[in-house]
């Protein structure tokens, strides 16, 4: 499939990224796969020094792709990394070099565009998947292929089953447009970026963060003109479709006289957050980008950062937390996520070894490297367990359905649950 990059801008990673890396080795044990496989060619150090190979005119060989491909592009090794190597900029730019040059088969094209520029695009083909699973799900159709195992017979696709997320209607489409006002007096007024899948699998969770953010004095409007932020347009190596997205939400969102730009996803915020980096070349939105990226701010980010609505009830749980890779190491945010647990009485929190280390989601990772992301997720699902937690908390709906895999294939029945979640449940009842 043809990105729609402009043939004129420089495809692979910049020159100045690769040299940053003096392959020092501090990465190996922050790198997923290298901690899984223990080989260098799959740890950061090694996909860097194969990117300078290819940078010096070295073949885009089919090795080169899977250990590119194998990547969950989690960026813990630059949390690691005391040069700033920029390692996620660098394997989003690898991949679109791959995308220019590798010719897919005929069914992998087109699987890749139907998801990427149909699919995701689409809140009517994203309204009728979802209504389908809904319909899957209730009429016991769901259960009873479980039951029964009929996907282990289906192979690798029935490896997928574990994954399929559930539908959560009413859609929250039907909110996108709306302004909500503030309980009591308005401190801020923010815009919310609902997503995409989100809307069908996790409208529950975008209807929480509009009331919590309501709780604490927003003014919240969802602008009627967003759409799919190109995160995982971005991470597959399609930067042109990613930047016509990007282009989009500027318009949607920007100008609106917001304080703050607010998302739930914090691997949706990662990208957000870098729209200024995403189209610093373009004329037209250069500037906005960077506006717009200084806007944005993970929901967790910006609540643990005013002064929070305490008027809480008592959540009586012992709770972990999960750090998302896009929070942690993308966005460099970690302590308020845990500030805001902190907050809510009555919660015992137990941290987890290795945390901020990949649950193995990635994106659509667990998709199609499904066999790694599941050796990495059982690898987590041990310290989950080890904590004695009850709910797993986190601050990305795509490790949310990770993590519910992992408690369904070796959990002790926790409950997975957003940060924001457990806050709207702790106002619930609350005047």
């Amino acid at each position: 499939m043809e990105d729609s990059t402009a043939v004129s801008e420089k495809l692979g990673p910049r020159q100045f990224d690769l040299d940053r890396c003096v392959h020092c080795g501090l990465c190996l044990n922050a790198c997923p796969t290298y901690r899984e496989l223990g080989l260098e060619m799959d740890s950061p150090r090694g996909r860097v020094y194969q990117m300078v190979q290819i940078a010096g005119g070295a073949p885009i060989t089919p090795s080169y792709v899977e250990h590119i491909e194998l990547c969950l592009a989690c960026r813990g090794c630059e949390s690691a990394c005391p040069s700033g190597v920029q390692y996620g900029r660098m394997v989003e730019d690898a991949r679109a070099e791959i995308e220019s040059r590798v010719h897919r088969g005929p069914l992998a094209r087109w699987v890749r565009r139907f998801v990427f520029m149909r699919l995701l695009q689409s809140r009517a083909a994203l309204s009728v998947a979802g209504t389908m699973l809904y319909l899957y799900e209730i009429c016991g159709l769901k259960a009873l292929v479980r039951a029964l195992g009929f996907m282990r017979l289906l192979g690798r696709l029935g490896d997928l089953e574990p994954l399929t997320p559930s539908a959560d209607p009413p859609f929250f489409f039907s909110q996108i447009g709306r302004t909500f006002p503030p309980q009591g007096e308005r401190r801020h007024r923010v815009a919310f970026m609902a997503g995409c899948i989100a809307n069908i699998s996790f409208a529950r969770l975008n209807e929480a963060t509009v009331r919590v953010l309501q709780r604490n004095g927003c003014e919240v409007v969802v602008p009627a003109g967003q759409g799919c932020c190109g995160a995982l347009h971005l991470h597959s190596g399609l930067r042109g479709e990613a930047r016509k997205l990007a282009c989009r939400n500027i318009d949607a969102v920007l100008g609106g006289g917001f304080d703050a730009i607010i998302t739930n996803a914090a691997g949706c915020g990662s990208t957000l957050k870098e729209y200024g980096e995403l189209l610093d070349d373009d004329p037209e939105y250069a500037v906005k980008a960077r506006q717009f990226a200084g806007l944005m701010r993970d929901i967790t980010e910006f609540l643990a950062s005013i002064e929070l609505n305490r008027n809480m009830r008592a959540v009586n749980s012992t709770v972990t937390y999960q750090d998302s890779c896009h929070l942690a190491h993308g966005q460099k945010v970690r302590g308020a996520p845990r500030k805001l647990l902190a907050a809510i009485p009555g919660l015992k929190f137990q941290e987890m070894r290795g945390a901020d280390l990949c649950c193995g989601s990635a994106g659509v990772y667990n998709v199609v490297q499904n066999r790694m992301s599941m050796q990495i997720l059982g690898r987590k699902m041990e310290t989950v367990n080890a904590t004695g937690a009850d709910i797993i908390a986190t601050a990305n709906p795509g490790c949310m359905l990770q993590l519910q895999a992992g408690v369904r294939l070796h959990g002790k029945r926790q409950r997975v649950m957003h940060v924001v979640e457990l806050l709207d449940l702790a106002y619930k009842g609350m005047r």
